[in-house]
């Protein structure tokens, strides 16, 4: 039990090598760090909840303690570079994805205390909204897109599709996502993928349910035949409790605010995050070997 309390930092010989940012071979200026050492502190400035002064201080006491001789990247330099950082998306699994779709909130941190007691003003505290989708297999983040609060959900499924790689097996999200785009984006993109969303409880079926039911008129039949709880047993429908365990795990470990000034350096921080959750749950899942 004390162990989970540790904690352990090492330098790879590849990261280390890979610290310092290749050299340019069109104009302009030479950068100094690399991706990797950008995203490293980004990683550790997410985990930890800091201010990026405070992540240039905790970077360079880690340096100092592991004895490398590596540069320090600036707080100013880890802002500039979050704007255009290029991450690796997340990896798919290696048969057919069975995605798990939802959304959350999260709030967008700035003045608070400090600006009511010296001004006696509060401005109105803004949020932005993240849309996941997840790996049921894996349990793992497989894409994610960040808009703004007034952006429906459903309007960011071809955006979470178009980041999965490979073939889709099925689609499950709840009510909200109940609409005929929905159904078209993912039929657009993957014709074999099943659509679970409960269709509302004032739906009906389309004029061609009798003769050429769709994916929607099936639903509704086998909901109408055996009832709303058989359907979502035999379609898997409860598998969406996944989505919303990892967004809970996200606001717990990262935390329910996002740090960043600019709508770009917030896509980095969220592109960040997701990678080190995905991470945490790559190391801490066991692995099972059937041996009769």
């Amino acid at each position: 039990m004390r162990q989970r309390g540790s904690l352990t930092v090492w330098f790879t010989d590849e990261a280390i090598a890979a610290w310092k940012a290749e050299p340019r071979t069109t104009r302009g200026g030479q950068p100094r760090y690399s991706g990797l050492a950008i995203a490293t502190a980004l990683t550790l400035r997410s985990l930890f909840r800091l201010a990026l002064r405070q992540t240039e201080g905790l970077i360079g006491s880690i340096i100092a303690l592991l004895g490398l001789d590596l540069a320090v990247p600036d707080h100013t330099t880890l802002s500039r570079r979050a704007e255009t950082l290029e991450l690796a998306r997340p990896r798919s699994g290696s048969g057919p994805v069975h995605l798990l779709v939802d959304s959350t909130g999260l709030k967008l941190c700035g003045s608070g205390e400090w600006l009511l007691e010296k001004h006696g003003t509060k401005t109105r505290r803004d949020w932005r909204k993240l849309h996941i989708a997840v790996d049921a297999d894996t349990g793992q983040i497989a894409a994610g897109a960040l808009t703004t609060s007034d952006v429906d959900d459903a309007s960011q499924v071809g955006a979470l599709l178009d980041q999965v790689d490979g073939q889709v097996a099925s689609f499950t999200a709840d009510g909200a996502y109940d609409q005929d785009r929905v159904y078209g984006e993912v039929t657009a993109r993957h014709p074999e993928a099943s659509v679970i969303v409960p269709p509302r409880s004032s739906a009906v079926p389309s004029d061609t349910a009798a003769t050429a039911p769709t994916r929607r008129d099936r639903n509704l039949q086998i909901i109408a035949a055996r009832g709303r709880m058989a359907w979502q047993k035999a379609s898997g429908y409860h598998w969406r409790a996944l989505v919303e365990a990892d967004i809970s795990r996200l606001k717990r470990v990262i935390g329910d605010g996002l740090r960043s000034r600019s709508d770009r350096r917030r896509a980095t921080e969220v592109a960040i995050a997701v990678n080190a959750l995905n991470r945490m749950l790559e190391l801490g899942r066991p692995e099972y070997l059937r041996i009769a």
